[in-house]
């Protein structure tokens, strides 16, 4: 497949995964997707960054969201957009020019290669090994699924909390009511 160069990326549903690639002295970016590919002439942690500033909070503020989530200071992984369920995990420290970050919802299967990193297979049957060892690789992945489960309890929380509030036989009724010296009446009626 054909790589396409692009100036501008943001991570989408179809993003599986963002590896470093040197051009010259320069460190790019290779976008994988479930059906193209795509050179970038960002770094990876630079995408990772606009794309969650593009769904409307900044990286460090994704980072302080996932430790207050699950505790997790180091290797943290991020959610770029929950309610399309894209979250990503690196796979070093982010500030290392070899890390690359992985979806985690594209991730299908993964098994230890003979010198001793991951071969990842993605929803699209395709497989790439990664540089990383089998442990770190699946301490990623369960990371990630800990950040996604405790997400989603929280949204679904609110959301019952809502429908509670919302389908509540007389909350309306109540809330209109006044007292006046020592009687109900009706919001609006007169004495």
């Amino acid at each position: 497949m054909k790589q396409k160069q692009i100036e501008e990326y943001e991570i989408n549903p179809c993003t599986m995964f963002i590896k470093p690639f040197v051009y010259g002295s320069k460190v790019y970016s290779q976008v994988f997707e479930m059906d193209d590919e795509f050179i970038s002439p960002f770094k990876p942690i630079e995408i990772i960054k606009k794309s969650c500033e593009y769904f409307g909070s900044s990286y460090e503020g994704r980072k302080e969201g996932t430790r207050q989530l699950i505790g997790i200071t180091h290797k943290v992984p991020i959610v770029i957009d929950p309610t399309n369920f894209i979250y990503f995990f690196p796979t070093t420290s982010p500030n290392r020019p070899e890390c690359m970050w992985i979806s985690h919802e594209h991730v299908l299967h993964h098994s230890k290669t003979a010198n001793d990193d991951t071969l990842v297979t993605f929803q699209n049957k395709q497989s790439y090994p990664v540089p990383v060892s089998f442990n770190s690789f699946e301490n990623q992945l369960l990371r990630t699924a800990l950040l996604r489960t405790k997400l989603m309890q929280r949204i679904e929380q609110m959301e019952r909390k809502s429908f509670y509030f919302l389908n509540r036989p007389n909350a309306l009724e109540a809330s209109e009511r006044q007292r006046k010296y020592g009687h109900f009446m009706e919001y609006g009626s007169r004495p």
